[in-house]
């Protein structure tokens, strides 16, 4: 348990699940994404999806689009700045089912290169957050420390080779999460590590073979 789990975070108010806790997931959005998206489509769900307004979720997912923190004084004022920034945004309400947590919403990013990504997270207390998914696939991902994804052929060895490689690289890994679709199936990787990743990493582990597809996603605050 650290400070903040005690007194809450340092945020533009009124809630840490519903402003703070939005904010940490807009930002962690876009660094999935890899850049500031110039479209955003957000699917409101449960909680989230009822009390958005009188709360500020919608400010707060919006501004951590754009790359501010939970405190950033613009919050209130993030529609106009983003609309200013060229953000396209627009909110909905979704029904992702009773097992899904209240507060989680569904983003569906655009970057200016065209690239797109889907994900779903949720504001899970204290201004914590937790992505679920990502492009359709389970992950499980806090944004509490640098952290590497992967996308793979469900093969025996894979996992041995990638944390020898980042091991041989001094590298130390915090946590690992690994999951699949189906038995031989793809697969993914969740590495949180213990600093951020040099692109030689990235490219030494995108080159083995039954790797698909890897990004880095930094922290967010």
């Amino acid at each position: 348990m650290n400070l903040i789990d005690v007194i809450g975070p340092v945020m533009i108010g009124p809630s840490s699940s519903h402003t703070a806790g939005a904010a940490r997931l807009g930002l962690l959005a876009a660094s999935i994404l890899g850049s500031q998206p110039v479209k955003a489509e957000l699917f409101l769900h449960g909680s989230f999806a009822e009390t958005h307004k009188g709360h500020g979720t919608d400010l707060a997912l919006i501004a951590g689009l754009m790359g501010w923190a939970p405190d950033d004084e613009r919050i209130p004022e993030s529609f106009e700045y983003a609309k200013n920034a060229g953000l396209d945004f627009c909110f909905q309400k979704i029904d992702l089912g009773t097992a899904t947590h209240p507060n989680t919403v569904l983003f569906k990013l655009t970057a200016n290169s065209g690239r797109e990504c889907e994900i779903v997270g949720s504001s899970i207390g204290g201004g914590q957050v937790l992505v679920s998914e990502i492009d359709g696939f389970p992950v499980e991902l806090s944004g509490r420390l640098p952290a590497l994804i992967t996308n793979h052929e469900d093969k025996p060895g894979i996992i041995s080779v990638v944390s020898t490689l980042l091991a041989n690289m001094s590298v130390n890994i915090a946590t690992m999460r690994v999951f699949r679709t189906n038995k031989g199936g793809l697969a993914s990787m969740v590495i949180e590590c213990d600093n951020a990743i040099d692109s030689c990493v990235l490219n030494a582990i995108g080159s083995i073979p039954a790797i698909r597809s890897i990004r880095f996603v930094d922290k967010v605050l």
